[in-house]
């Protein structure tokens, strides 16, 4: 009888521990991070980009872009998250490949392995940083082997796009994808993408105090495993404001709200990664954790250490922060 208890006791751990192992996790301790080796004032994007100023000589921005990004790599790496590295395409023109998280994204299938996805973009200059086969040797040379490959950028001849996590926030262990639609952000795209991962949309629309449609999701919300920040006066409309939040809300987060302010100075372009032994950290400029106030400090560290980096030239000149410069690698 002793023996059979200890037997049930056994195969019931053993269970529990699959179980475990099994279910999925918001966060990775690994991202993927592109070289701004020929960074600049992107004209192809700036007329959807109102965060986007050309008023810095090239080669003092590229420069300071590369101080930038090295200073942002070492870091991570001192923090204990994994940071896998690779250089701007040679021979083409690709001044926002330091935004490697809206051509691709991965997602852990189950137990398998991993899935990549990869995406149309919107400016054509922005779709020639695409360099799915170095990817792969990369992530395989860390032992990471991509089992499955999504590839949606056929869109780009209908022009339609969706720009990764640039135009989807997710809620990856409920499996929601947020989206403001907009010229960078196709209702049609994100669809797609959803019925393939199995992942449920919450489309809306969010416009900056300008009145212009925010380009990418990511700029006015970031969604953790406990908490989201959200520019919620950005939803103009009052119906798709209530379902965005009571959304978030149901699947259990902190809301922390953002002014408009605030979000143009990148506080909704964060992100919370973990390291590799599991501590949890919220990745963002020292330009959005000058906004935050010491509340919502307060707040996002109930969720984890606050990790800030000076990317100003990346942020004045490209038009993005923090989140766009790092994607996620789950294996």
């Amino acid at each position: 009888m002793v023996k059979k208890i200890r037997l049930s006791l056994f195969v019931l751990i053993l269970f529990v521990i699959g179980c475990a192992s099994s279910n999925p996790i918001h966060t990775t301790d690994t991202v993927f991070m592109i070289s701004p080796d020929d960074f600049a004032y992107n004209a192809q994007t700036a007329a959807s980009n109102v965060f986007q100023h050309n008023d810095a000589p090239v080669l003092k921005v590229r420069n300071q872009a590369m101080e930038q990004f090295n200073t942002m790599v070492e870091k991570l790496q001192s923090e204990n998250i994994q940071v896998i590295q690779m250089k701007s395409r040679k021979h083409v023109k690709t001044p926002d490949a330091v935004f490697p998280n809206n051509w691709f994204s991965t997602h852990k299938d189950g137990k398998n392995g991993t899935i990549l996805v990869l995406y149309p973009m919107l400016a054509p200059n922005r779709r020639a940083e695409l360099s799915p086969n170095l990817l792969r040797r990369k992530l395989e040379e860390r032992g990471i082997k991509i089992l499955k490959t999504i590839d949606l950028t056929f869109y780009c001849k209908q022009d339609k796009a969706l720009e990764g996590t640039g135009s989807m926030v997710f809620d990856r262990v409920h499996k929601v994808a947020f989206a403001s639609l907009s010229p960078r952000t196709s209702r049609d795209v994100l669809e797609d993408f959803c019925k393939q991962l199995g992942y449920r949309s919450l489309a809306f629309h969010s416009y900056d105090k300008r009145g212009k449609l925010i380009y990418h999701s990511n700029v006015m919300m970031s969604v953790g495993t406990d908490f989201a920040v959200i520019c919620a006066e950005s939803i103009k409309d009052e119906n798709e404001k209530m379902k965005v939040l009571i959304e978030l809300e149901t699947l259990g987060k902190r809301i922390i709200k953002i002014s408009s302010e605030q979000m143009e100075h990148m506080c909704g372009n964060i992100l919370e990664l973990h390291d590799i032994n599991g501590k949890k950290k919220i990745i963002m400029s020292t330009s959005a954790y000058n906004q935050f106030s010491l509340d919502q400090k307060k707040e996002l560290e109930k969720s984890g250490t606050i990790l800030s980096f000076d990317v100003h030239t990346i942020e004045n000149i490209g038009g993005g922060s923090v989140r766009c410069m790092v994607a996620e690698i789950f294996y």
